[in-house]
């Protein structure tokens, strides 16, 4: 049996980010939204992810360092598809090489 004080916790964490997820289209349902903030808003997704990611590249580990560089340089230059999987497999070879 799951202890209820955790199952609490899921159904939080499940309705904050539901809530978070249909809160754009609720707030601005009935307003005309510019090309600017179109383009605010799509990038948001991935600012927050970066803000999950971010914490782990200041550890000093030079592999990940590296790989973050390796990242972002693929990034400026190829869609995300490609930069995804740039990305995963510098992190993994560089993990093995540099420890």
């Amino acid at each position: 049996m799951i202890d209820p004080i955790y199952a609490l916790t899921i159904a939080l964490m499940a309705t904050v980010t539901y809530t978070t997820r249909i809160g754009g289209y609720i707030l601005l349902r009935n307003r005309t939204i510019s090309d600017r903030m179109k383009a605010v808003m799509e990038c948001a997704p991935g600012c927050v992810l970066i803000t999950v990611i971010a914490p782990d590249f200041v550890t000093g580990r030079p592999a990940d360092l590296v790989a973050l560089v390796i990242t972002l340089l693929a990034a400026t230059r190829l869609p995300i598809l490609p930069t995804v999987v740039i990305s995963i497999a510098a992190a993994g070879l560089l993990r093995q090489i540099l420890g």
